[in-house]
């Protein structure tokens, strides 16, 4: 139990907005320094680990609460967080730079624990998890990825199908305006087909896409109406901050890869050479386990403190903070992942087989 508490170490990012925010001047930027500065120097130094937990282990970690406290502890620091920050452009005392700042470092969050962590909640099955993961994604006006993430990308990843998976040479600022605008649309599709087989109508509040919108209309009025509609049009502003993190994170973790279509036109079953692998303990810890997104997509039910490396993977040759300001300058991106994905797809095996 002891060496699990090192996971309480991914509330740095959240306590770093809170200096953001109550300190302010040049700490309204504390976030971006920890997430993009600190964190990828210290991962060059750190080494990674590619150690699975035995059987025993993973029971273990599986029956133990402390992981899922973990998680749901970022509800309330998230609106915590947020009530913080509208309160503080309220008061009208900000310098320019400080709002800059804080909204830099609070959209940041959004994606970091607000985001990622409803990912994780998302794929739990039991209505209190289900209901954080939206209250969570509703910080970032995403509400509608819990629709898309899971029955439209793990379906489709690694294909053109799937508008979260960028393709070999696309430009990180053309695939957001595509994986946005696309995944949007196919949320609404997945719900439409959902409704149709329950014989429920599409227009009707049984349709959750309705229901998100007018959640998100309802929050941004509510925010507006309490701190003034500044603040409101900067709740827009960390929402879009927030799902960019989102979508620079799908961006790294399947670029380039691709599912072989069979004969028979279906495509080949999803597998852990599917998705860049990242074992850099820090990132692990600060995302809660998802670098290792290999074993996620190979199995989707298993809960963070037990996904595994495999050997067969391919392997981000830095860690996903790294990794994301990498992707921001496509060139230098393009210079050294375009040599990775060329590499790793003459070494492929496409029979892997799970250990």
């Amino acid at each position: 139990m002891m060496k699990d508490l090192k996971y309480l170490s991914a509330y740095l990012l959240p306590l770093s907005v809170v200096l953001s925010i109550y300190a302010g001047g040049l700490w309204s930027f504390s976030t971006f320094v920890l997430a993009f500065i600190i964190i990828p120097t210290l991962e060059f130094t750190l080494p990674g680990t590619t150690k699975n937990f035995d059987e025993v282990e993973e029971e273990s970690r599986l029956q133990s609460r402390f992981f899922d406290w973990l998680l749901w502890l970022n509800v309330p620091l998230l609106y915590f967080i947020l009530g913080s920050y509208f309160f503080k452009i309220s008061t009208g005392l900000l310098q320019t730079y400080e709002l800059v700042g804080m909204t830099i470092s609070v959209g940041l969050i959004c994606g970091a624990i607000g985001i990622n962590v409803a990912h994780e909640l998302g794929h739990r099955q039991t209505w209190y998890d289900q209901m954080m993961s939206k209250t969570l994604l509703l910080s970032s006006l995403y509400m509608h990825f819990i629709i898309e993430h899971n029955f439209g990308h793990h379906k489709n990843v690694a294909t053109d199908e799937d508008p979260a998976s960028s393709r070999f040479g696309e430009y990180i600022y053309a695939f957001f305006i595509r994986s946005v605008r696309d995944s949007y649309l196919s949320a609404w599709h997945l719900e439409h087909q959902r409704l149709r087989k329950a014989g429920h109508k599409i227009l009707s509040w049984q349709n959750q896409m309705i229901r998100f919108q007018v959640i998100q209309l309802i929050y941004l009025i509510l925010i507006g109406w309490i701190f003034g509609w500044f603040a409101a049009v900067l709740a827009v502003v960390v929402g879009v901050i927030g799902f960019l993190m989102l979508e620079t994170i799908n961006y790294v973790e399947h670029y380039g890869l691709r599912r072989q279509k069979l004969d028979s036109g279906r495509y080949e079953k999803v597998q852990p050479h599917h998705s860049w692998n990242s074992n850099y303990v820090l990132g692990r810890i600060m995302l809660y386990e998802l670098t290792r997104h290999s074993d996620h997509h190979f199995k989707a039910a298993r809960k963070y403190q037990v996904l595994r490396h495999f050997d067969k993977s391919p392997q981000l040759p830095y860690g996903y903070p790294a990794s994301m300001l990498l992707a921001w300058f496509p060139p230098l991106w393009f210079k050294i992942m375009n040599k990775e994905v060329e590499k790793y797809n003459r070494q492929q095996t496409p029979d892997l087989q799970a250990a």
